[in-house]
């Protein structure tokens, strides 16, 4: 508390909401009330929404909703007054916000065969089926779903995510037999794995992957799935099938490839796959794929022959080449060697310069480059936007 008191003086939200979070752990939560209100007032949406999440866990639910009311048409505020209405009882009033905006959307643009509509906030749909499904109301809570132009979300499908809470197994099956992105057939997978039907998890996958060449999609969530029961030599021809498809040797393609080979103490297996597709592209092999070799030459006991391999790589004088090097240095315990080829680049990886110092017990040092202001791009840096040409031929 005494080393946030003068940043909260000044007002800085996150020391407020720090100190806030504080004296609600320590069972003080009408102090963090009073400390939040004032703040929350000047309508800044971070303040509004922590200041009344904080209000609903302490029995001022009601105060809460009627805070964030106003704020409906943001989906983040919106997001947040659905949650307080769990808590306050208020999920008709709730669902009666939603709908008004849902029934206010209009066309997105003038084109007459355009179908997509501007709603705000975007995520109403969503919401209101959270507050059907809340309710019990779970064939209306899947008819929402069933509207929106998407729901994927950062891998997860909210209509899969709901069919399989209420375990809607068939229609989950459909659904996931329909869904381009493949997060639907990773739900269904999920739910048959837990159930103990690990071939069911894994022939979903492959009947997925067969239709549209839907592998790309689940190749990942296959392979883990693989690996998690023993099979990770299957799991390495499911990656190795995708990565000779064509375009398929792409870089995180061939990475999970070679983290595989690792995984199973088959690291040179990897190096040899990794000179295959090195001969296949003339001889010719990026720092993108180069870096996937320095791990695997040490787990082969090659380090030092990595080294030097690296620092004679055309991109090895880069920055980014120099990350991959000191990683690859300090899992070696050569810190202080890790840390000298950083300090080639100043003005690149300061944190893990800062961590580096650290490591070698040199913490005033550490705190002295973290407190320097960064210092501008090198000019000639391949990575700046003023490197690229904007002029043909590019």
């Amino acid at each position: 508390m005494d080393v946030l008191a003068p940043y909260v003086a000044t007002g800085w939200w996150p020391a407020v909401r720090a100190r806030a979070e504080l004296l609600e752990a320590w069972g003080r939560a009408d102090e963090a009330i009073v400390l939040c209100r004032s703040r929350a007032k000047t309508g800044e949406r971070l303040f509004a929404e922590f200041f009344a999440r904080l209000q609903a866990r302490h029995g001022q639910g009601v105060e809460a909703f009627a805070m964030l009311r106003p704020g409906i048409e943001d989906w983040f505020l919106a997001a947040a007054l659905v949650d307080v209405a769990a808590t306050a009882g208020l999920d008709e009033q709730a669902a009666a916000l939603l709908e008004a905006r849902i029934g206010a959307a209009v066309p997105a643009c003038d084109d007459l065969d355009c179908g997509r509509m501007r709603l705000e906030p975007f995520n109403a749909v969503e919401l209101l089926a959270a507050v059907r499904e809340r309710q019990g109301r779970i064939e209306e809570a899947i008819a929402l779903m069933g509207r929106r132009d998407g729901t994927s979300v950062n891998g997860r499908d909210a209509l899969a995510d709901l069919l399989a809470r209420h375990d809607r197994i068939g229609e989950l099956r459909a659904y996931a037999a329909t869904e381009y992105h493949g997060h639907a057939v990773q739900r269904l997978a999920e739910v048959l794995e837990e159930r103990g039907d690990v071939e069911g998890a894994i022939a979903s996958y492959r009947t997925f992957a067969d239709e549209c060449d839907g592998l790309w999609h689940v190749a990942v969530p296959l392979t883990e799935l693989l690996v998690r029961h023993g099979r990770a030599d299957e799991a390495i021809e499911v990656m190795r099938d995708l990565a000779g498809r064509p375009g398929g040797a792409e870089d995180w393609i061939v990475n999970t490839l070679c983290d595989l080979y690792a995984g199973q103490g088959r690291a040179q297996d990897a190096l040899v796959y990794l000179d295959d597709l090195k001969e296949r592209r003339g001889g010719v092999e990026d720092w993108d794929f180069f870096r996937m070799r320095l791990p695997l030459m040490a787990r082969c006991g090659l380090t030092d022959e990595a080294v030097e391999r690296a620092r004679v790589h055309p991109e090895g004088d880069t920055w980014y080449a120099a990350w991959s090097l000191a990683e690859l240095l300090a899992a070696a315990g050569r810190t202080e060697e890790a840390l000298t080829v950083l300090e080639r680049h100043p003005g690149h990886l300061v944190p893990f310069r800062a961590e580096l110092l650290v490591d070698l017990g040199r913490v005033d040092e550490a705190l002295r480059l973290l407190q320097q202001p960064p210092q501008p791009d090198p000019t000639d840096d391949p990575w700046t936007a003023a490197a690229h040409p904007d002029e043909p031929p590019f």
